[in-house]
């Protein structure tokens, strides 16, 4: 069976105190408020006292994989949204375990099984899931290192602990909610949140791994290719600017071998929103038809964007300036690229926090401090960029990847002597 991909919105409210049916509908209702992420298909499972929902967009075998999954004899229970791109990997070090589905995600349920609570960094991907172990009522519930996925987690008045992948589904029946940290774990037998995820970089001490040009471009192309796994119509969001290009570049000279050409043809599609006369789109036009690709030029007026800001604001769950301006064309734009029926985008978010990109790092006095303020930047990732890329296209029941933001491929560019991304470096 084909890995069945899910992108989603997940809820899981655990020991309410009350468990009528009034209750349980009232969950199936705030589950509701997460279907733009999840169009395709929504299951519940209540046990005793505690019930997860989910709302599927099906990127990969969209007739199997409906959630929520279970281990073989269905004690274990899970949600997941996300993408596990090393499932494969992980399944051959299962070989006991018996899969009832196709879905990339199942391996979650299995690997608990396995390993308990120590198995989430061994995964490659981006998730945020909630597992229930109903031997012991137990329960866990994670998100991935960078928090490209996003999650929510939340306390009720009757003692139930909540988890959403967006604030909406929590606001009006917790009394207080905390956006869950990236890279963390919360185990209900310790009662706390504990971080899983432990690179080299994360005490930003000064890496001194010379520069290589050929590591950065081997493990940033595995990190691309990995991304291509999907069995619906995908394309890249391309500004003209280095990072999108690069992606799409990659994407394009590996596209012919994947499974999805076979199902959907070897032409990459690109997709570019703008003002009518901005840098960006001519820019993008140039690199699309550089690489020869079929490129979509959106435009929008600066009233449409007016005009959508409310809702931009109610869908990305955040009042900061920058973080709407920019999600703003993002959210027009993935709905015009839903309404061509892809389903799936790749996007060049991460390489200016991970390489000091951003105009103001020409001023660093000096490779520590520039060094550090990468670090900063990556760690608060999922309130800005990630937080954008994942709302403003999920509005649309649209999914976007970021090969930039790859585990492994942070490791490698963090890893550098930060010398190398001093700017005077370029200028001499």
């Amino acid at each position: 069976v084909p890995p069945a991909g899910t992108m989603c919105g997940i809820l899981a409210v655990l020991g309410v105190g009350d468990v009528s049916l009034a209750k349980r509908s009232r969950i199936i209702e705030l589950s509701r408020r997460l279907r733009h992420r999840g169009p395709d298909w929504s299951g519940i499972h209540s046990f005793e006292d505690c019930y997860l929902a989910h709302q599927r967009l099906a990127i990969v075998d969209p007739t199997s994989g409906d959630q929520p999954l279970y281990n073989e004899d269905k004690t274990v229970v899970v949600t997941v949204n996300g993408e596990i791109y090393n499932h494969e990997e992980l399944k051959a070090k299962l070989k006991h375990h018996k899969f009832q589905t196709g879905s990339d995600c199942e391996v979650i349920a299995h690997l608990y099984e396995e390993y308990g609570e120590e198995f989430v960094d061994m995964l490659d991907g981006m998730f945020s899931f909630v597992l229930l172990d109903t031997r012991d009522k137990s329960f866990i519930a994670a998100r991935d290192a960078i928090g490209i996925c996003p999650l929510y987690m939340g306390w009720g008045l009757d003692g139930s602990v909540w988890f959403s992948s967006e604030m909406k589904a929590l606001s009006d029946d917790c009394e207080r909610f905390i956006s869950f940290p990236p890279g963390h774990l919360y185990s209900s037998k310790t009662g706390g949140l504990r971080r899983w995820y432990n690179p080299p970089w994360f005490s930003e001490s000064i890496p001194s791994a010379p520069y290589d040009p050929l590591l950065i471009r081997e493990s940033f192309e595995k990190a691309v290719i990995k991304r291509l796994m999907t069995d619906v119509p995908f394309g890249v969001l391309l500004s003209g600017g280095l990072d999108s290009s690069l992606v799409a570049s990659v994407v394009s000279r590996h596209l012919a071998e994947t499974k999805v050409a076979r199902q959907w043809g070897n032409k990459l599609h690109t997709f570019c929103i703008g003002l009518k006369g901005s840098p960006d789109l001519k820019a993008a036009k140039e690199v699309a038809d550089y690489l020869g690709t079929v490129h979509h030029e959106l435009h929008f007026t600066v009233q449409e964007g007016i005009d959508a800001l409310e809702e931009v604001i109610y869908h990305i769950e955040t009042y900061d300036v920058t973080t709407i301006r920019a999600s703003t064309p993002m959210f027009l734009m993935s709905r015009k690229i839903k309404s061509l029926g892809v389903k799936m985008v790749l996007s060049g978010e991460g390489s200016d926090e991970i390489f000091g990109g951003y105009l103001y790092f020409h001023k660093a006095p000096n490779k520590k401090e520039l060094h550090e303020e990468t670090c900063r930047k990556i760690k608060a990732l999922h309130l800005y960029d990630c937080l954008r890329a994942n709302k403003a296209t999920s509005a649309w029941g649209l999914e976007a990847r970021v090969p930039f933001l790859d585990k492994n491929f942070i490791n490698v560019a963090m890893d550098l002597d930060p010398e190398c991304k001093m700017v005077c470096n370029f200028l001499q």
